[in-house]
Formats: structure tokens, sequence, C-alpha cells
């Protein structure tokens, strides 16, 4: 394992952190009372988060499934990892090809703790963890490159992650600044909460969490056009940027959940 602190791992339990508040809303019990109430109140003013979330880790599972299985991807780098939980990007990645290598990146010490213990790879294959920020590109990149070979396709995971990073850091050149590292073929999955799916509700939920939230945790929700600029240089794959349940549902998968506050897509690298 990488430890790459970020201004040092302790964990500060008085206020909410992404990682945890999102594992309350998935009903785990790694999070403290301030993760808690951020998750309880957010919840309360926007009932559709707790679907949502729901739906957001099966469309993760539903795009790691479709780069392994029929674009052939066999690498991933997963940024904004938050607390493992069941079937995580290298689990869903090793059932198609054993030898999948996957790196996580999170910045919570919380996670890290728990990628020591979880994120365990198939011998065939490896895991890695570092924890830094999502705008620590080139920190992240270096990393990588110890377990994964960029000059061969990777599936880029920005999966609920850059809603943290508002607009005055530019999310929009992070993420392009990462998939610029990575090879021709290499797929961008990105989901993110809607600014234009249920707007107050979604305002009034991002109001209680930013209150509550860590420095640098503020959440920002982007409209449908917002979102997709993410993708621009890519190669959109079919439905396009569409709400969760949307993105190529399986048989077992709920099609008409009622609207959910997140748009998501899968984008290649040309």
């Amino acid at each position: 394992m990488h430890e790459h602190p970020t201004g040092g791992t302790s964990v500060n339990s008085s206020v909410a952190h992404p990682a945890r508040v999102y594992n309350a809303w998935l009903g785990g019990r790694d999070n403290y009372p301030a993760d808690q109430e951020a998750a309880e109140l957010a919840a309360a003013a926007n009932p559709r988060i707790v679907p949502a979330v729901r739906a957001n880790r099966a469309f993760l599972g539903r795009a790691v499934r479709e780069l392994s299985g029929t674009a052939g991807i066999r690498q991933f780098l997963d940024i904004g990892t938050g607390i493992p939980t069941a079937d995580n990007t290298h689990e869903v990645a090793q059932r198609v090809d054993p030898g999948a290598r996957v790196v996580y990146v999170d910045n919570d010490p919380i996670v890290l703790a728990h990628a020591r213990a979880l994120l365990v790879s198939t011998p065939q294959g490896a895991t890695d963890y570092v924890e830094a920020d999502v705008r620590d590109v080139d920190r992240i990149l270096a990393v990588a490159r110890q377990t994964l070979d960029l000059s061969r396709p990777v599936g880029l995971m920005l999966v609920a992650i850059l809603q943290y990073v508002p607009d005055t850091d530019d999310p929009h050149a992070i993420a392009r600044e990462l998939l610029d590292a990575l090879a021709p073929g290499s797929h961008l999955v990105l989901s993110h909460p809607a600014a234009d799916i249920g707007a107050e509700e979604v305002a009034a939920s991002m109001r209680v969490y930013n209150e509550r939230a860590a420095e640098r945790a503020g959440a920002t929700p982007r409209t449908h056009a917002e979102v997709t600029r993410f993708f621009d240089g890519t190669d959109l794959l079919d439905p396009g940027v569409v709400e969760l349940p949307r993105w190529r549902p399986g048989p077992d998968d709920d099609s008409a959940p009622g609207r959910l506050p997140m748009w998501c897509g899968v984008g290649r690298r040309p």
C-alpha cells in the first residue's frame, strides 16, 4: 500500500466526510454521529438520495462489467473509492479477468484503514491504494504507474466524486488532465448529482450537507449540460449521459424507480 497523506491522516469525527456519509446512506456502520446527522438531514430534505446512492453503486458495477467484458479493459483507476462494500471495482473486474489490476484513491484515512483489510486482490491481479485528493493529479498518476501500465487502456472511475470539486478548482480540467494521461481506448466512467432533477430538493439537501461537511468537502450539483462537458473529447457510449437506472439496465435492475437526481455516462477516449 502506498500512503500519500494530504495534510495528515488524523480522523476528524466532528464534521461530516463524503465517504462516511455515503456509508451511512448505504446503511453501513463505518461512520460517526456527525456523518449520521448529515446523512439523515440531507435524506430528509431529499428522500431520493438513498435510492440514488444505491442506484449509483449498481451503475458502477454495470459499467465495470461492460468495460471488463465488452471493451476488454483490464486495469482501473478508481478515484473517490469510498469505504469498501460489496462488489468493489476490483471484485467486479476480477470476476471477468482474475489478472485485472486496480488502483484506488480516496482522501479519508478511514477508507485507507478499510482498504488495507478489504481491498484484497486475486493472486493473479493487483490492487493498490493511494490516499490523495482528486485534485492531486500528478501524485495520483505517479502512484498509479507503479501498478498500472498507462500505455494501455485504463478504466478511469470518477463515480460520485467531482461534485466535491467546486467550479473555482475547475473539475472539468481535472477530469481532462486525468484522461489525457491515459492511453487511447481508455474509458471514463462518471456519475454526478444533478442540479436539474428535483432542483429544489437537491439544493436543500446539499445545503444541509454543506453546513456539516469538512473543509473542502462541500458538494455542488451540476446540470446535464455541465456533466456532459466532462466527456468532451470522448466518444460517448450509448445511451449517453442519462439518469442512473437508464444506463444499460440489466434484467434485475429497476428501470423505472422514479426520477433520481444523478447523471451518469461512459465515454471512450479515441
